[in-house]
């Protein structure tokens, strides 16, 4: 599957209500702050998790967060690339979480030293003894948001089960299910053009990298890259290779990925995959991104790039985080002017589900359904209580707070 379904389309204003589950109650939350202890910037997408538990969450762009659950927290683990992992007691709320980046112990040469295409071959042959071999049921948070130019004008969340099937390489029967779900659109006659994403949680099945080896991770696609290696890394006290990979063949139909690869260097499992598509080729990039749009419409692609995140236990990894983000610039012929959208979808594991039931046919999201088609609208401020989230970040409460105020006045 080389396709990244994204639709442009006319928002229709009808929604209607997802199928909800009551989750088991969280009662007693943590929240905080993470920032770098050196500059004191917010760290973004630092994994949060609670120690011998499988309750997890990011921060937000603000680097905020909060965690839930259903017994007492004594103790948080921070987790970020190139950052020393903290274990630290929870304290007094909120929590002010500095992180410090981790310093090599080991000669850089002999670290780096290796063909780093073989690298690659050799983690992609060690997939089925590091990855899961169990089947596994995932509870997640997703979200959807699209900004035209600075402004938000799209916000669509859920929460969500992923049934991964015993690992065999492909996603053939991995499915997700929604279990609560609500949207918020604009209700400017100038932002009724907007972008819907196929899909929704499906794209982190598809994207799971290591498991879907359809997509990169085979001989057929591997040949048409080029490989170099980085300076190492740490992740999660591990050391980690580092491998760039970059188009090698022009002569090929559809648009290829610039990339970063992860991989533990004990174990020789891929621990995080970056990609960007390339975009030196609008055309091949246009097909690669848009399925359909209105006739008279002119879609100029930016940007697709991809993070996925695989955590580490037990000795095996595991899907942890996705996240996708798209940037183009659409105009309508007859006018001078080009408009610049961001949609970002991301998705975060935040707890494993026992037993591994199956998802049933009849409640699996399908790759081309649409999330916000199926959402309830934003109305209860609890709605979220029982369950973990990504914090939205200021400028997105802020967003939010409009949109509402906007949507009750129609």
């Amino acid at each position: 599957m080389r396709k990244y379904l994204l639709i442009i389309m006319f928002i229709l204003p009808a929604v209607c209500l997802s199928a909800q589950k009551d989750s088991l109650r969280l009662s007693y939350v943590i929240r905080g702050t993470v920032t770098d202890g050196r500059s004191g910037r917010p760290l973004e997408t630092v994994h949060i998790s609670i120690p011998d538990r499988h309750y997890a969450t990011v921060t937000n762009a603000d680097g905020g967060f909060t965690i839930k659950s259903d017994a007492p927290i004594p103790t948080l683990v921070f987790t970020y690339v190139g950052y020393k992992t903290l274990r630290q007691d929870t304290g007094t709320e909120p929590m002010k979480v500095r992180l410090f980046p981790e310093a090599l112990l080991l000669d850089e040469a002999s670290i780096v030293s290796g063909d780093p295409k073989q690298i690659v071959q050799i983690a992609i042959g060690q997939i089925r003894d590091n990855y899961c071999l169990e089947p596994e049921l995932l509870e997640c948070f997703y979200r959807e948001t699209l900004r035209k130019r600075q402004r938000y004008t799209y916000v669509s969340e859920a929460v969500t089960r992923l049934y991964k099937a015993a690992y065999d390489g492909s996603v053939f029967r991995d499915k997700a299910a929604l279990e609560k779900s609500r949207v918020l659109l604009s209700q400017r006659r100038s932002d009724t053009l907007s972008v819907k994403v196929q899909g929704g949680p499906t794209q982190a099945l598809t994207f799971d990298l290591v498991k879907n080896n359809g997509i990169l991770f085979n001989d057929e696609e591997l040949s048409l890259y080029r490989f170099e290696m980085g300076p190492p890394a740490y992740i999660d006290d591990r050391l980690q290779f580092v491998v760039h990979l970059s188009p090698g063949y022009k002569d090929v139909e559809y648009a290829l990925y610039n990339g970063t690869l992860y991989i533990d260097r004990e174990l020789l499992t891929f621990t995080r995959i970056e990609l960007s598509l390339d975009m030196s080729d609008p055309v091949k990039a246009t097909r690669q991104i848009l399925v359909s749009k209105p006739f008279s419409l002119r879609f100029i692609p930016k940007e697709l790039s991809l993070s996925v995140n695989y955590r580490l236990l037990d000795g095996k990894i595991r899907l942890g985080y996705f996240r996708s983000t798209i940037r183009f610039n659409c105009d309508w012929r007859k006018r001078l002017f080009k408009t610049g959208y961001t949609a970002v979808n991301e998705l975060v594991v935040t707890d494993v589900r026992e037993p591994a039931v199956p998802v049933s046919r009849n409640e699996a999201f399908k790759t081309k359904d649409i999330l916000s088609d199926k959402a309830a609208e934003f109305q209860d401020p609890d709605f979220w209580k029982d369950y973990n989230i990504i914090e939205p970040s200021e400028s997105l409460e802020h967003a939010i707070g409009r949109l509402r105020k906007k949507s009750l006045a129609k």
